[in-house]
């Protein structure tokens, strides 16, 4: 996952709610000695995740994690970061690289309307808004939700390459 925000504490808002602290084993056991048993994590996470502070750095990192074979799945990217791209330029230049990547903005001003977004960055279904300030469980689900997303359609266009060279075999 790619966190493209102008604001650190973002970032660090992001990897509390992605990356949770381990829980205390000693708290733990006093928990199922009070009331009998421990829950269990309901979307067990194991994100990667990576900052971008400007829409070109996020676009480098885009680039270079392509290069290496290990694409992001996720964007989280916010709408206003002066001084350089805006949010909606910054996924216009990503996608242009990298147009399965599925991305969330995350903005707390009505700069654009919808319409305008999908003027400028054309009707996807790899495209989601998140109003800040938003809720834990949210970013929780989206990021759960859009990287499995990813990784089926990755499967699926694997599985789609593989038989048409099954094909061209014939």
């Amino acid at each position: 996952i790619l966190l493209i925000d102008d604001n650190p504490a973002i970032h660090e808002d992001f990897r509390k709610i992605l990356i949770p602290e381990p829980l205390d084993a000693d708290l733990e056991d006093s928990e199922a000695k009070l009331f009998g048993s421990v829950a269990a994590a309901v979307l067990p996470t194991d994100f990667e995740i990576d900052s971008a502070y400007q829409g070109q750095e996020g676009l480098a990192r885009v680039d270079r994690a392509n290069q290496e074979g290990r694409p992001y799945a996720l964007a989280f990217v916010d709408v206003r970061m002066p001084p350089g791209w805006d949010g909606i330029e910054t996924i216009q230049r990503i996608w242009e690289h990298c147009p399965a990547l599925q991305v969330v903005i995350c903005t707390a001003y009505s700069d654009y309307s919808w319409d305008g977004i999908a003027q400028k960055l054309g009707r996807s279904d790899n495209l989601l808004i998140l109003k800040k300030p938003f809720d834990n469980i949210e970013v929780l689900q989206l990021a759960c939700a859009l990287t499995e997303k990813w990784n089926l359609n990755r499967q699926a266009m694997l599985k789609l390459s593989e038989l048409e060279g099954m094909v061209d075999e014939r």
